[in-house]
């Protein structure tokens, strides 16, 4: 890795020189959080800042471009005032940030025209049948005059970081949106034709550990090297050191991601699996193919707002409590069922209820669903992609939950290993970041500093699950096509 900033690892100030770190955000579905990592990778002081989502009606799902903003800046300034440093020692900045999730704003003010459309918003499959039926798509004032900027969330944080002179994003960022060409790479000529978009309001695609520029010193107080920009689950895969062709990294956050490394080919799949750009860094250029479940820690929250447990950590113990979940079966489709079966309209749905059954049941039903919606994803990247699953890995906040893993490695009949970083977004920026500035030196360094954590074995047969999965697949069948078509 070349270094872009020379081989000081340390700042002068006064004659003393003082440990230089890196500071890493990621912008998720529900919170932003910054850490300040060393040089051993640990986490040196933190921030976080809650993002609530916006529900103007049934089925939008909208972020607050302001809110964000000052959640950015809020974190930044909390994680190094909590490491006890100074702005000063930061060398560099990395980004991570949720994908597909979109606003536009003018090119001369930087004020966005609406809010952030969200990944979880549903109404662009209503948008998609009207754009097919028409080939027709009305543009703004501010397009016809050359002031319109599109972007997603890491494109806005750093027109607004740099004062409107970077507007760029990354590979993996550009091929989460659905209008980049992952195979010609670059923006989609004839998707923006067919909606008429003009190339002209679409970032520039960068490298993933490219320099976009620094940090305007009227935010921080300091100018930092912003050298890394990178989609969320990408970022969670660098973390998590999955640089091999066959590694999977499963997050299970808001939503479930499962990625597998393709190499140096994008995967085109038939059943929904995405081909992403995982990262480009340098000459190098890597793909993953990737399945989502859109309801994993949705579905625990709501559980526990209709008070069916006060803690989430309690929710393994009570699955554990139970042989059983006595026949009920929970499906966690609240934004409908991605991959592979792909249906918008499906509903989430308790199904089998009786009178013998409790809130340990109920619970039991919905942690189990998490793993069954794994094993779905596992078994449609192991027959399409055919690529040899070299090891598994687990992140994210739901990954905390025993009972899931468990029953996912038993599931799978394949060991799965749980880091102890359990914010792999954030790490795989502050990781890209790092070497870029050569702050760490190679990949294998980033493996000795990969953090041991629980490795879960199978423990039970997977057949033992066959009548559970298949009454599960029964009631995943009734919930589909549940709302009407437009």
């Amino acid at each position: 890795m070349k270094e872009k900033n020379g081989p000081t690892m340390g700042t002068q100030r006064n004659g003393i020189t003082k440990e230089s770190l890196i500071l890493s955000v990621d912008v998720g579905t529900t919170s932003i959080r910054c850490h300040v990592y060393d040089k051993t990778a640990h986490v040196r002081g933190s921030a976080t800042a809650e993002l609530v989502p916006l529900y103007p009606t049934t089925g939008h799902v909208e972020l607050d471009p302001d809110a964000l903003w000052k959640g950015f800046t809020s974190v930044v300034k909390g994680a190094v005032q909590d490491a006890g440093v100074q702005m000063g020692q930061m060398k560099a900045l990395g980004i991570s940030t949720q994908r597909a999730t979109f606003t536009t704003w003018d090119r001369r003010t930087g004020v966005p025209f609406h809010n952030f459309i969200t990944w979880q918003d549903q109404r662009a499959a209503d948008l998609v049948k009207s754009w097919n039926r028409s080939c027709t798509m009305k543009v703004s004032q501010a397009v016809d005059e050359g002031n319109c900027c599109f972007g997603t969330i890491d494109t806005w944080l750093l027109f607004k970081l740099t004062k409107g002179r970077t507007h760029a994003t990354d590979y993996s960022n550009a091929s989460s949106t659905g209008i980049f060409n992952a195979y010609q790479m670059c923006w989609s000529q004839s998707l923006c034709s067919l909606v008429s978009l003009p190339l002209s309001i679409f970032p520039k695609v960068e490298n993933t550990d490219h320099e976009f520029g620094s940090t305007d010193p009227s935010i921080f107080g300091v100018s930092i090297p912003i050298m890394s920009v990178m989609a969320d689950q990408q970022a969670a895969m660098f973390g998590e050191c999955c640089y091999n062709v066959g590694d999977v990294k499963i997050t299970m956050g808001t939503g479930t991601f499962m990625d597998i490394n393709t190499g140096s080919r994008p995967h085109t799949s038939i059943t929904g699996l995405y081909p992403l750009v995982g990262w480009k860094i340098g000459s190098e250029l890597v793909y993953l193919a990737e399945g989502n479940a859109a309801d994993t820690g949705t579905a625990i929250r709501w559980a526990q707002a209709l008070d069916l447990f006060s803690d989430v950590k309690d929710t393994s113990t009570m699955a554990y409590s139970v042989n059983d979940s006595d026949g009920v079966c929970f499906i966690p489709s609240f934004s409908g069922l991605q991959a592979p079966l792909n249906d918008p309209k499906a509903c989430a749905s308790f199904m089998g209820l009786k009178l013998s059954t409790t809130k340990c049941h109920l619970v039991r039903a919905i942690l189990e669903s998490v793993a069954f919606r794994n094993k779905q994803l596992y078994e449609t990247m192991l027959a399409e992609t055919n690529i040899p699953i070299t090891r598994i890995r687990v992140d994210g906040g739901v990954s905390s939950n025993d009972f899931i893993v468990q029953l996912t490695a038993d599931l799978f009949g394949r060991k799965v290993a749980r880091c102890q970083h359990r914010e792999m977004s954030c790490l795989g920026a502050a990781f890209v970041a790092g070497l870029a500035v050569g702050y760490w030196k190679t990949r294998e360094e980033l493996k000795k500093l990969h953090s041991a954590g629980d490795v879960f074995c199978p423990k039970g047969a997977a057949s033992q699950y066959t009548p559970i999965l298949q009454s599960w697949e029964r009631a995943l069948r009734r919930s589909m096509y549940w709302y009407k078509q437009p």
